[in-house]
């Protein structure tokens, strides 16, 4: 059961790992292996230790202690007959047909090695009137190569005049304004799906964008990223406004342990927060974001202690986070450019700045928040507005 409900997502037929833990004689023969990753939490791969969030993929202390005492003792079948089924899983997509889906042109050529690519594709889809969207799943074609996918939709025709057949490179932004994100792919994430009074407006004729990050694994393979799209007659009642903090001013000397940038944002007005979203590379170390309350409080809002760049996902709340006006929002990332971090992809350490490769860092942290009160959007909206002003201009990012 412990397999079951936390590993078999990704450990299954068609799954995005390696192999299949559904049977007995898949997992006792790993039986070693399940003890040492799941004792030391490496798997499975859940980052935050704090608040808490749904769909949680973290193994309690009694259940990594049950795996230890099966792995060393032979790992025995037990009854197995008496054991539950094995779940289930669709053929196609997980939450069942779609409404519509689409997935790239053509397949897209994944080099053996050399950098990161950061590359959008127009995935054809014929959307002739507005919809309203309740959940969004993503499937790479090639998730060895696929590091993270984001999916847009573009109202302004310019994605779809620089595809000219096999995508055009981007980074950050997909190349046009408005960018409208709909949901977004990382190994083991689960299809998104909205709160039920807040789907997403699918315009028509706009056209579906993938933005799709590859990182070269020593072969050469291609790729073919395709979506599903799930749609409701639901119209939203509240709506989502996203709080970006984050830094570009980052220059990390070599051997530097103790790395630290932060940025902050002060809430004019109360809001619920629903979600967050972080970002970082390789040696970011530390996570953490919290609000400090006008009483001087503090409230944790993302707390990872270990960072893995293969592991990143966007995390619901499970219950949203009431935070008053007056609450100051803050980011701090810690970083280590120490001989000593496993996860320096340089040896000797050298400099690190601010940058689109794997190679180079960066700081993003997204809360996704709803005014207590509706008609606080605007108030909000202006102020997020004045804060992108000030970063633009060197003001409003800290660093130390």
């Amino acid at each position: 059961p412990i397999l079951y409900r936390q590993c078999a997502a990704c450990h299954r037929p068609g799954g995005v790992a390696l192999f299949s833990l559904l049977t007995y004689q898949d997992a006792s023969k790993r039986a070693q292996l399940i003890a040492t990753i799941t004792s030391k939490r490496v798997m499975p791969p859940w980052l935050p230790t704090a608040p808490h969030f749904r769909d949680e993929r973290r193994l309690s202390d009694a259940e990594i202690a049950t795996l230890s005492k099966w792995a060393a003792g032979g790992a025995p079948a037990g009854i197995l007959s008496a054991a539950p089924p094995p779940p289930r899983f669709p053929d196609g997509w997980q939450l069942g047909k779609p409404d519509l889906e689409a997935k790239m042109a053509v397949d897209f050529a994944v080099p053996a090695e050399g950098n990161d690519l950061y590359r959008c594709f127009v995935a054809p889809a014929d959307i002739v009137q507005d919809h309203w969207v309740r959940a969004v799943d993503m499937r790479p074609g090639n998730p060895q190569v696929v590091h993270h996918a984001i999916l847009f939709q573009d109202t302004s025709g310019t994605a779809r005049k620089r595809d000219t057949g096999s995508g055009y490179d981007c980074f950050g932004t997909p190349g046009f304004l408005p960018a409208r994100g709909l949901s977004g792919w990382t190994p083991g994430s689960l299809p998104y799906q909205a709160p039920s009074d807040m789907p997403e407006l699918l315009h028509a004729h706009a056209d579906l964008v993938l933005q799709v990050h590859y990182h070269p694994n020593g072969r050469a393979v291609t790729d073919r990223t395709a979506v599903a799209l799930y749609f409701t007659n639901r119209k939203p009642t509240r709506q989502a406004q996203d709080i970006p903090l984050g830094s570009n001013r980052i220059d990390i000397p070599p051997g530097d342990g103790a790395y630290k940038v932060t940025d902050h944002f002060t809430l004019p007005v109360a809001v619920d927060a629903i979600g967050i979203n972080p970002h970082a590379h390789y040696i970011c170390k530390e996570m953490y974001g919290y609000a400090v309350l006008p009483n001087g409080t503090r409230r944790t809002l993302l707390r990872i202690s270990d960072w893995n760049f293969n592991w990143q996902q966007q995390y619901m709340y499970a219950a949203p986070i009431r935070l008053p006006a007056g609450a100051d929002i803050v980011m701090e990332f810690t970083y280590d450019n120490s001989a000593g971090n496993p996860r320096n992809p340089s040896h000797p350490p050298k400099r690190v700045v601010w940058g689109p490769s794997s190679t180079d860092e960066m700081a993003g942290l997204h809360i996704a928040v709803v005014p207590v009160d509706p008609d606080d959007a605007d108030d909000l909206s202006a102020a997020l507005w004045g804060k992108m002003i000030r970063a633009t201009q060197g003001g409003g990012l800290r660093k130390q």
